[in-house]
């Protein structure tokens, strides 16, 4: 993990679990969805194509923005304190902006 970006990503994402505003694993996150609960959806970049699919397709039903980091299910897993994950929920509208902010340099504007 040597881009500063993502690693920002991930310390974000580590804050916003300590903070009790992520669902993680593919049940959760669907759940998250489905109910509304989800402000952001971040995938692994090793994620199966099948799994990737599964929540383009619902974050896109449910108008909600889904981003797929290059880091593996580990790294995406240790930034929470979890095992492997290949899909997290954040729940927070202000940690998801940050998130979606640090990704793209346009968010910076809004």
């Amino acid at each position: 993990m040597n881009d500063p970006v993502e690693k920002r990503v991930l310390t974000l994402l580590g804050f916003a679990q300590a903070a009790g505003k992520v669902v993680s694993g593919e049940t959760g996150v669907r759940m998250a969805l489905e109910r509304r609960k989800a402000r952001l959806v971040v995938l692994a970049g090793d994620a199966a194509a099948a799994t990737k699919e599964r929540f383009v397709r619902l974050a896109e039903r449910m108008q909600v923005p889904l981003v797929e980091l290059d880091t593996d299910r580990d790294a995406l897993g240790l930034a929470i304190g979890k095992s492997p994950r290949a899909a997290i929920a954040v729940m927070d509208a202000q940690f998801a902006r940050a998130i979606r902010r640090s990704l793209d340099p346009e968010e910076k504007q809004r």
